[in-house]
């Protein structure tokens, strides 16, 4: 990532992982700046990370190679058209992580500047996250090395050709820790009503689903083959899958991504 400098408009959660993750991968803090509103936010970045923070995003747009734009979708057209003026002095490699907001929306709040948007998801909080990218047709290679440099330093990440890809990254990366989240909540639940308690329900539940995930990434075959390699005929396991393939659970999967991805369209549009 040469020396280049890298900002960030605004100091949340996704922000400041995604800095903690690139300085744990070698990038020097002294080369990461990072604007929010909140003074007590930026001391708590600045001790934790030791990265440039300042209060003002003009501040932060105008000395940066790399401009990351971590705020709220709400909130991006006011940033945005703020910083037009220094954008088009710059020219920086935009990067978005807001949800719904299109290059489109960027491009013209922000006016004529390469730009990538991401789709990233929660689990890029603890270093474990799937996301997304797009960019732009002005958007050099290295340009893009250097975005998935960022994303990936929290997990793994995906280019796709075609922006309304993301739709459908939203809907099963981005939406999909929910997914399992409901999964687990629902196992506890009936591990409770097996008559467990509740500390060891949550932990028997949250482990296995540690596990099966670890069994998963680290296998050379594939969920399917590992599911019906724990599946005996007649067994316990045989016993509970039936139940769940007469209630179509397949096909409300399929029905739940499919409403996730049209709601992430119409928000987009």
């Amino acid at each position: 990532m040469a020396q280049q400098l890298i900002g960030f408009i605004g100091a949340g959660n996704m922000a400041t992982s995604l800095a903690g993750g690139m300085v744990a991968k070698g990038i020097r803090p002294a080369r990461i700046w990072m604007s929010d509103p909140s003074k007590d936010r930026l001391d708590e970045v600045a001790q934790l990370q030791r990265v440039h923070v300042s209060t003002e995003n003009r501040d932060v747009a105008g000395r940066v190679d790399v401009l990351v734009l971590a705020v709220k979708p709400q909130m991006m057209e006011q940033v945005c058209t703020d910083l037009r003026d220094l954008i088009a002095e710059r020219q920086p490699l935009v990067i978005s992580i807001a949800a719904g907001v299109t290059v489109g929306n960027l491009r013209r709040w922000l006016g004529s500047t390469p730009i990538v948007r991401c789709m990233p998801n929660t689990p890029s909080l603890v270093q474990a996250g799937a996301t997304g990218l797009y960019a732009a047709d002005d958007v050099s290679d290295e340009q893009k090395a250097m975005a998935k440099e960022i994303l990936g330093s929290v997990g793994i990440a995906f280019w796709f050709d075609e922006e309304k890809e993301l739709d459908a990254v939203t809907a099963v990366s981005g939406s999909g820790p929910a997914y399992f989240f409901l999964l687990m909540e629902s196992l506890i639940e009936a591990a409770k009503a097996q008559g467990l308690d509740a500390g060891t329900a949550r932990q028997m539940v949250l482990q296995t689903a540690w596990g099966a995930a670890q069994l998963a990434i680290t296998s050379e075959v594939g969920p399917d083959v590992l599911r019906q390699q724990v599946t005996s005929p007649g067994g316990t396991t045989a016993a509970a899958l039936g139940v769940f393939e007469e209630a179509g659970f397949r096909e409300q999967v399929q029905a739940a991504v499919a409403a996730a991805r049209e709601r992430s369209e119409e928000l987009a549009g």
